[in-house]
């Protein structure tokens, strides 16, 4: 009821700003394009384009062209060229059908070849799994109610209770210390209810009544008083071990720009502590959960490629805490997890991802899950970690060799062009 004012206008202007990237392609490829040099520049801009749209302004990669070829073969060279890679491939693919009225073979041909050599590729053999047993947890907590005095105590007792499901000894000579504990339980994006400032008797509870298993579990907390979007390890007692500050905020959601001169008109981030909103933390970083050094990502971290591959040294594993219970059950957290599986591809290696209404889910590291929990649905999933993969080509390139190769293409384009225009 507080933002619903604000709707319309998000709508409008968000797709009308994301807009401009694409028009702008589209302009200068009619402008500076002549013949059939017009369309090769149509391809290299448009790429372009989307290399805006994921970087500029902070970046906003949502529904890229790659992200629609996730569950096909052609989501197997993530690993080489990325989803920019990708992207531009799908264009060069699909574009020539703006021939198929005067070239109809060309355009053919092109469209043939592009389907034959995606559903040409091997599907990927099953990842070799190793010792670790994890624990994800999804308590299905309603953005409506997780927030409110009456319920939000509701939703933490349901995490522990998830996280505790058959972990106490109950069958008769069974010993605890013989149990099949996990290594590590994970809890979604601002599982806690409270700062991490005054939750020391809170994640003491949570730790005693999973007998010591390592928790990672979001929570906010305050420093020097700057608020911040947390992941946090806690040990066998409970006390915070690890902390890992969310780097890359969601403009108008965790933080709107100028926040305290804004303050002053009633305008606040949708999730925001202050008027300043959330502060970002000082970037990639690893966290040693005990099963391998981890890559955390909060929430739509893992939507940036570039953020991932940021990181100064290759992790086993990336892990996503996230709440997704912003976008509803439509096709919101659908399009997040897709995102997140080609992180897991780019980079060859597994995600543990936990979302507090779904859809939570253990990915491998071909980008494929292995197992989930569906979106709307309270539950817990014990799985084994799959290994990571060698490191990719994407992991040690990023995406500098298809920027570059869009820069050549249209500089060609261009020069192509010009030449036609001085024959004629």
């Amino acid at each position: 009821a507080r933002y619903a004012w604000m709707a319309p206008f998000a709508l409008v202007f968000l797709a009308a700003g994301l807009a401009l990237y694409w028009s702008i392609g589209f302009g200068l490829a009619a402008r500076w394009g002549q013949g059939g040099w017009r369309l090769i520049l149509l391809m290299a801009l448009w790429s372009l384009a989307e290399f805006g749209r994921a970087y500029l302004f902070t970046g906003f990669p949502w529904a890229g062209f790659a992200q629609f070829w996730i569950d096909t073969p052609a989501a197997q060279l993530l690993p080489w060229i990325g989803g920019q890679g990708l992207a531009l491939l799908t264009l060069v693919t699909l574009l020539p059908l703006a021939l198929l009225r005067r070239r109809p073979l060309l355009a053919v041909s092109s469209i043939l070849l592009g389907a034959l050599g995606g559903y040409a590729l091997p599907r990927p053999p099953a990842p070799e799994m190793t010792s670790h047993l994890v624990r994800l947890v999804q308590p299905n907590a309603p953005q409506a109610e997780k927030w409110l005095p009456e319920r939000r105590w509701d939703f933490v007792r349901r995490a522990i209770e998830l996280s505790e499901a058959g972990l106490a000894p109950g069958v008769e000579g069974l010993d605890q210390s013989e149990a099949d504990l996990p290594d590590l339980i994970v809890w979604p994006e601002t599982s806690v209810p409270q700062l991490l400032n005054n939750a020391g008797d809170t994640l003491s509870t949570i730790s005693e009544r999973v007998f010591g298993v390592p928790v990672l579990l979001g929570i906010q907390r305050r420093e020097v008083g700057r608020y911040y979007n947390s992941a946090v390890l806690l040990d066998a007692e409970g006390q915070v071990r690890q902390i890992y500050d969310k780097a890359h905020l969601v403009p108008f959601g965790e933080y709107v720009p100028f926040g305290d001169i804004m303050a002053r008109f009633g305008i606040y981030g949708f999730a925001a502590q202050s008027g300043a909103g959330y502060m970002p933390g000082p970037g990639p970083a690893l966290l040693d959960l005990g099963i391998g050094l981890a890559l955390p990502l909060i929430c739509y971290e893992a939507v940036f490629a570039q953020d991932v591959n940021a990181v100064p040294t290759r992790p086993a594993l990336l892990i996503q805490i996230t709440n997704d219970a912003w976008f509803g059950t439509r096709s919101g957290p659908y399009q997040h997890l897709v995102q997140a599986r080609m992180r897991s591809a780019e980079q060859g290696l597994p995600m543990l991802r936990a979302a507090n209404t779904g859809i939570t889910a253990v990915i491998d590291p071909y980008g494929q899950i292995r197992e989930s929990i569906g979106l709307g649905e309270t539950g817990m999933v014990d799985a084994y970690l799959p290994k990571p993969l060698p490191a990719t080509l994407y992991s040690r390139s990023g995406d500098w060799p298809v920027f570059l190769l869009c820069i050549a293409l249209a500089f060609v384009a261009v020069k192509k062009s010009r030449r036609l225009v001085l024959h004629s």
